[in-house]
């Protein structure tokens, strides 16, 4: 069954303070109520709780950083409605919070300190999330620096080191502009040893298995199977740049 059906039931949050209450509404399974300070344990909720934040997560920094340079395009909206696999049944609730979170008086900030306080437990939650809003602002063809300096604060929100978003951002690159050192979040000096341990353990961590098993919603895996991809890749590079030096 489609993610996007789960999440429908976020939208009442906007009534409670726009984009955080949806996303708080979400986990909590129930409307938030604001004058609680509940506060909740991220490794203790289901993994189809999981799955509902992470999209709904999706879809609002997503409307973020699309409006980031000024202009929402066409092949932003697209690409969103495409790639995450949105049914025809779902898009125009889909759509609506895609819109709430445009217009929303809510700065990008806000919103992003309040998901990497929600995913504080699950790192691997929040780097696959800034993966994916990558690929959203890839999507009319070019980054703009606006978009990338979105990016870069939400990993801060999120706290995720530089090695972390270098790491994630050079593995959009294409083959012949991105670092394999900084894909593997490795020095140049690093021994072979201490690169290949990089290798297995990012490989491991970002294979969609274990990230299924981790609450990641199947409608993102294509992401995460372009970023295991770089990985290899990369690690390919380093031994053939050694063997030949």
């Amino acid at each position: 069954m489609s993610i996007w059906g789960k999440i429908i039931g976020g939208t009442a949050g906007f009534a409670l303070g726009g984009p955080l209450g949806a996303i708080l509404g979400v986990m909590a399974g129930n409307v938030f109520d604001k004058s609680k300070k509940r506060k909740f344990n991220f490794n203790q909720i289901s993994n189809q709780q999981k799955q509902n934040i992470f999209a709904l997560s999706i879809i609002i920094l997503s409307a973020k950083i699309a409006k980031s340079d000024g202009v929402v395009t066409k092949d932003e909206i697209t690409a969103f409605k495409e790639k995450f696999k949105i049914p025809p049944s779902e898009m125009s609730q889909v759509a609506k919070i895609f819109d709430e979170a445009k217009k929303s008086q809510f700065g990008y900030e806000k919103i992003a300190n309040q998901i990497g306080m929600l995913f504080s437990g699950n790192q691997l939650m929040l780097e696959e999330l800034l993966n994916n809003l990558f690929f959203i602002a890839e999507a009319d063809g070019n980054i703009s620096v606006s978009e990338i300096e979105v990016l870069k604060s939400i990993s801060h929100s999120f706290n995720l080191s530089e090695n972390d978003f270098q790491r994630i951002f050079n593995s959009r690159l294409n083959d012949k502009e991105s670092d394999p050192y900084k894909v593997l979040g490795v020095n140049r000096n690093d021994s072979d040893e201490v690169i290949r341990n990089k290798w297995l353990e990012l490989s491991k961590k970002h294979h969609p298995d274990f990230l299924l098993a981790k609450g990641l919603p199947d409608e993102f895996i294509e992401q995460a199977n372009k970023e295991l991809s770089s990985i290899n890749l990369a690690y390919d590079k380093i031994k053939n740049l050694r063997e030949n030096n």
